[in-house]
């Protein structure tokens, strides 16, 4: 399965790969020759806290890479009326008598606490697409579901603002 993503996502993940391998690493390896230089590795914390840094580092590479290679490019353009990506959406919830602002991104960015919706979720995929006044439903499981409409769009671009997730 290729992710989908958007040529600013891939942009921005060229970018930290670039400051992983060329900034970052070149520390990393200092820092784990200055530990070892301790003495005694079995019982060295600071060699041990600077490899797993650098293995850290040499894992977030591999999963930037692999996700460079294997993503699928997609547009992140709607039409003047519809939800797409990046939008800010004002979604009212019945249920809770609430309203919530939200943008639907792609996997690699988004963050729910703070509004950032994945377009692969339940959510995010009820929304992309709708219109104002639209309302759906969003089936959480097979057992819970809950009702939603469409209040507002502000239409908005990948202006790169939204940060790649960590971890």
């Amino acid at each position: 399965m290729h992710d989908e993503l958007t040529r600013e996502d891939i942009r921005k993940m060229k970018e930290e790969l670039d400051y992983r391998r060329l900034e970052l690493m070149p520390g990393l390896i200092e820092e784990v020759k200055r530990t070892r230089a301790f003495g005694d590795l079995s019982e060295n914390y600071e060699y041990k806290a600077a490899k797993q840094a650098q293995n850290q580092n040499r894992s977030r590479m591999r999963y930037l890479e692999g996700m460079i290679k294997t993503a699928k490019i997609i547009d992140d353009t709607s039409d003047e009326e519809s939800v797409g990506l990046f939008d800010e959406v004002e979604i009212y919830m019945p249920e809770d008598d609430d309203i919530e602002i939200i943008r639907v991104v792609t996997t690699v960015r988004c963050d729910p606490r703070k509004g950032l919706i994945s377009r692969e979720s339940p959510f995010g995929k009820q929304v992309l697409g709708k219109k104002v006044g639209d309302r759906f439903t969003v089936q959480v499981d097979e057992h819970y579901s809950y009702e939603a409409e469409i209040r507002s769009i502000k239409k908005s671009k990948d202006d790169g603002s939204v940060p790649l997730l960590g971890y």
